[in-house]
């Protein structure tokens, strides 16, 4: 806990109360959220921007790098891995947000270093569920801005939405800038709306990009239910102006209407592809399935067979140890044991396949899946 402004720590009870009262759902901000020095280093030791790292979720490589691999980062990062690992800060946080048992993530699956272009925003979203490898909860994110001098003019300001579907006027927003060594601390559900829009830096400002590290916490159960599901996207409200009968549209306005059926088609793409690999692996699956419960119907038979069958015995003879063993049929019982167990192998790497495809970060998609693994289990 060295690492956090010793004054952070001492208002943990102050920052419950705002936590608990938030709207539009449960967060909280708080400022010089680390120690000077360490978040300074921090942002010396930010890792250099890498289209091998900014392959979005649509398959093409976008403006947004994520490096998870924070523990190569350099020495502040280190530092930040030990104070997100330990059970002092995780006790910490939960005392802030009310949640017992936190869990970290040593994978920092979607977390770690995060920088945005300019060009690059966020469509407001509700997180993955569940972790894709341990399948935790997903309860908390908790995210440092890295961003000296920050304008929000320029962007990147992120939003808190009590509901982005509902027309504008009535949607709740709070909105915080991403100014250096500000945290941001907020639960996740599936209202927990949250995103920014596209970073626009100004030509004297070209070579700055938004920073941030980001961090997530989960629970191994959680008292209200949710449904598996990845991350759901929602598109900004096109301006109403800009769509208004004998309205002219200027080259502004033509590029935002291009911009969002661009966005949401990449969306749609990707869910389509997405319905349409879970839906073959799961007619694989029945298929393989039906045929292992057909092979464990024709054991049993055999296995009835043998119990009925008489003992065979050998032929007498004055030198049994010359005499060669009779050929073995070709569906002895050890053979079909065999075989069986091999056909139990291979259900049970289904079940785990099918598992992975049950927690897979799919929207909806999956309940069939869900469905199909609960009479497998039952």
């Amino acid at each position: 806990m060295k690492i956090i402004n010793p004054d952070v720590v001492a208002q943990a009870s102050l920052l419950r109360e705002k936590f608990a009262s938030a709207k539009p759902f449960g967060h909280v901000v708080i400022d010089n959220f680390l120690q000077p020095e360490l978040c300074e280093t921090v942002l010396q030791q930010f890792p250099s921007f890498d289209e091998r790292l900014a392959m979005n979720e649509n398959g093409h490589v976008g403006r947004k790098a994520v490096n998870e691999k924070v523990a190569s980062l350099g020495s502040a990062y280190q530092e930040l891995d030990k104070l997100a690992s330990s059970d002092e800060f995780r006790a910490f946080v939960g005392q802030i947000t009310g949640l017992d048992n936190l869990l970290y993530d040593p994978y920092y699956f979607g977390g770690g270093s995060h920088e945005n272009l300019s060009g690059q925003g966020l469509d407001v979203h509700v997180d993955f569920t569940h972790h894709p490898v341990t399948n935790w909860h997903r309860r908390l994110n908790l995210i440092i801005y890295l961003n000296h001098d920050w304008d929000p003019a320029w962007g990147g300001n992120i939003e808190l939405h009590k509901n982005p579907r509902l027309p504008p006027e009535q949607d709740e927003v709070v909105t915080v800038p991403p100014v250096f060594n500000r945290a941001v601390l907020f639960e996740t559900h599936n209202s927990s709306w949250h995103g920014f829009k596209k970073v626009r830096l100004p030509d004297e400002e070209s070579d700055r990009s938004r920073k941030s590290f980001a961090l997530y916490y989960y629970t191994d159960d959680r008292e209200q239910k949710v449904r598996p599901h990845s991350t759901i996207y929602v598109e900004e409200h096109v301006d109403p102006e800009i769509t208004a009968p004998g309205h002219t549209l200027s080259a502004t306005d033509s590029q935002t209407i291009r911009d969002h059926v661009m966005t949401r088609d990449h969306h749609l793409g990707r869910l389509y592809n997405n319905i349409t690999d879970l839906m073959g692996q799961l007619q694989d699956a029945r298929e393989y399935i039906q045929h292992l419960q057909q092979f464990e119907v024709k054991f049993e038979a055999l296995q009835r067979e043998q119990v009925a069958a008489p003992p065979q015995t050998l032929p007498a003879s004055d030198d049994a140890s010359n005499q060669a063993p009779p050929p073995m049929a070709a569906n002895t019982e050890a053979d079909i044991a065999a075989q069986l167990a091999l056909a139990s192998s291979r259900e049970q790497a289904l079940r785990q396949q099918l598992s992975a495809i049950e927690n897979a970060r799919l929207w909806k998609v999956s309940q069939p899946l869900r469905r199909l693994i609960d009479r497998m289990r039952g």
